[in-house]
C-alpha cells in the first residue's frame, strides 16, 4: 500500500481552510495537490471531524483484515471439497 504523505489530521484541515473561504485553487498550490485530490478528500473527509477520520481508517483496516480472513476460509474449503469429491 502507497504511504500518504498527509495526515487525517491534516486533510480535514485542509478542507477547514477551504470552508472558512479560501479559494480551492489557492489551497491546492499552498499544500502541493491537484484538485482531483482536494476533491477525493472532499467526497471521502467532508463534514468530519479528526476523530471520525480516524474510526473510518481503523474500520477500513478492519474490514480488510475480515476481507482476507474470508478468502483464505474459501480457499480451504474450495480444496477439501475437492479432496473430499475424490473417489478413492
Amino acid at each position: 500500500m502507497k504511504k500518504q504523505r498527509f495526515t487525517e489530521e491534516q486533510i480535514i484541515g485542509v478542507l477547514r481552510e477551504q470552508e472558512v473561504g479560501a479559494k480551492t485553487a489557492d489551497l491546492c498550490r499552498k499544500h502541493g495537490i491537484s484538485e482531483a485530490t482536494f476533491y477525493n478528500w472532499k467526497a471521502k473527509y467532508g463534514g468530519m471531524d479528526v476523530f471520525e477520520a480516524k474510526r473510518l481508517k481503523a474500520l477500513e483496516e478492519e474490514n480488510a483484515k475480515l476481507k482476507k480472513l474470508l478468502a483464505e476460509q474459501l480457499l480451504d474449503v474450495a480444496a477439501l471439497r475437492e479432496l473430499l469429491s475424490k473417489k478413492w
